[in-house]
């Protein structure tokens, strides 16, 4: 019997539907959150909105990029392993990681959060790239396991920092405005900047089986292509440190408070 994979898509059709549906009649709430383009648009000025699209292609985009490109990947180093039952649990525990790591970020601050979810993410490449050499596949797969978890935290310590970030900002743009005008543009700068930095970072489900692709051809091996992804997160460690947690960075004051959102009290 014919097995036609494509058209396991249209499982969600209906969810998908229902879902419009919803949203149209039932979302009603969100007249103060309306925002015209022109007024979405002075994202494109903020530094931030940028800075994060590089930081949330190294969450986000990694967590998308490796559901793309870890069965084949997997499958090509260790052809005499059926990887297929096993290939999942990459993308699942990703995924539950995202929506249970959510309070860290809120305690402790997304700042802080992901830059150990980058130092995380450079070790698990390291680790990656170490078992590929010892043609262990328990532990690549060990690794690539780890390196899912680490994107999913940071999947929500990225989006915890955006409204963190533009509230601090509109302070320093705003001075003048009175403090519920400050947040509401807050809120509509961060609405936009998540999305925009969501559909930046959604590229990294190409770049990354790209970049293995073009590594194997290349150099006969994924290693190029790792080491590549393993500079990319010291850049980004780099600049969550700079301009965010170090002392005396944006977020630094917010988040050392312990709640991760609210300043510390000036200390006497």
């Amino acid at each position: 019997m014919p097995l036609w994979l494509q058209n396991a898509g249209f499982v969600w059709v209906p969810f998908i539907i229902a879902s419009a549906f919803a949203a149209w009649f039932g979302m009603n709430d969100l007249a103060t959150a309306r925002a015209s383009f022109a007024e979405q648009s002075v994202i494109f000025q903020r530094k931030h909105n940028w800075i994060m699209c590089w930081l949330y292609t190294g969450t986000f985009g990694s967590f998308i990029g490796y559901s793309a490109g870890f069965p084949l990947l997997a499958k090509i180093q260790f052809p005499e392993i059926d990887v297929l039952p096993y290939v999942f649990l990459g993308p699942l525990i990703g995924s539950l990681s995202r929506v249970s790591a959510g309070w860290v970020s809120d305690k402790y601050g997304g700042g802080r959060v992901t830059l150990w979810v980058f130092i995380a993410m450079a070790l698990g490449v390291l680790g990656v790239l170490y078992f590929l050499s010892q043609e262990n596949f328990a532990g690549f797969f060990a690794m690539f396991l780890f390196l899912f978890f680490a994107s999913g935290v940071g999947n929500a310590s990225t989006f915890q920092m955006i409204p963190a970030i533009m509230r601090k900002e509109m302070d320093r743009l705003m001075p003048r405005a009175t403090e519920a005008e400050r947040l509401q543009h807050a809120e509509k700068e961060s609405a936009a900047i998540i999305g925009f930095t969501s559909a930046i970072a959604a590229y990294g489900a190409f770049f990354i089986p790209k970049g293995y692709g073009t590594s194997i051809v290349l150099t006969g091996g994924p290693e190029a292509a790792l080491v590549v992804f393993l500079l990319f997160y010291i850049t980004c460690i780099v600049l969550t440190w700079a301009i965010y947690t170090r002392p005396g960075g944006l977020l630094y004051d917010v988040e050392r408070g312990g709640d991760g959102m609210t300043p510390r009290p000036a200390e006497a």
